[in-house]
């Protein structure tokens, strides 16, 4: 019983992998998240993968400490179902646990995925000699992990952390969630797609405007880029005047685009903190990047048993 499965379920791709007491991905798959199924349905899916890559290894459920659940909030941990997330509507008020329990003994632990991802960048990644951190998750919509005094930060139900509900700039738009210009309304890859998109005339992904930002060519994109920027920067800001961290991690496919945004984000910080050490906040990128998640939920496992 040394292993832990971890499983990251995402609004259009669920990714598992058997994880080693050493945080070590062993070996791994993932799956679309079929929204045009039921939830059972799709946990059906989920379950035979994981019986799948347990086969693959040479193991049993039996080699298993437990399995570790990561989804996108809001959730209700305690209750251990996905309460209303906007990317899996079809899934709301869904008891995933005991969807799972259907097919495992071993435990079952549901945790926010941007929360697990913290935990797996303090268990193998960038803030492991952290006490104090956040972690930020940049890409289809803006999440978080708080760790603080040496614990996550979970809050009653599980939903501490879900930043992209802030309000950056009210002027910006109408949110899903009903507030206008939410951060995740405005930064997200999925935003900047949406705005580049609506300059240009036609159809572009975030990472299209960002090379043609970096390219000097369109100067209308650049300042998007440049505006994205400033309000990454200013949610950072807001997170560093609340919870007075040493340390913010950024994932996420947007974080991929490196130093333009990390260095836009310290010389923001550095300008803007209101305590003069918040202004010193050290600002580095994931470690783990694409498996962040997968690890994360394998470690809530692992740490918590």
């Amino acid at each position: 019983m040394n292993y832990a499965m971890g499983i990251d379920i995402g609004g259009t791709k669920t990714a598992l992998g058997l994880v080693s007491p050493e945080g070590q991905v062993l070996s791994k798959t993932s799956l679309p998240t079929d929204l045009s199924v039921t939830p059972p349905e799709m946990v059906d899916k989920i379950a035979a993968a994981v019986t799948q890559l347990l086969s693959d290894a040479g193991l049993q459920e039996s080699d298993l400490k437990g399995i570790g659940i990561g989804a996108p909030g809001p959730l209700n941990t305690r209750l251990g179902q996905i309460a209303e997330p906007p990317n899996l509507r079809s899934w709301w008020n869904f008891p995933v646990v005991a969807a799972f329990k259907r097919h495992f003994q071993a435990p079952i632990v549901l945790e926010n995925d941007a929360t697990a991802a913290a935990l797996a960048e303090k268990w193998v990644g960038a803030a492991a000699s952290a006490e104090h951190f956040i972690y930020i998750t940049i890409s289809t919509g803006i999440g978080a992990g708080i760790y603080s005094h040496g614990r996550l930060i979970t809050g009653a139900t599980g939903n501490a952390g879900d930043i992209g509900h802030i309000v950056i700039d009210p002027a910006a738009g109408l949110c899903s969630c009903g507030q206008h210009g939410c951060f995740e309304y405005i930064a997200s890859g999925t935003a900047i797609a949406r705005e580049g998109s609506r300059l240009l005339g036609r159809q572009v992904t975030s990472k299209e405007v960002f090379e043609l930002a970096f390219s000097g060519r369109d100067t209308a994109i650049k300042a998007l880029v440049d505006r994205v920027f400033g309000y990454i920067a200013t949610g950072c800001v807001t997170l560093i005047n609340t919870f007075d961290p040493e340390l913010l991690v950024i994932g996420g496919g947007v974080s991929q685009v490196g130093e333009p945004l990390f260095g836009a984000v310290r010389n923001y910080i550095q300008r803007h903190a209101l305590n003069p050490s918040g202004r010193d906040t050290a600002v580095v990128p994931a470690a783990l990047q694409q498996d962040a998640g997968l690890i994360g939920a394998a470690a809530l496992i692992h740490i918590t048993y």
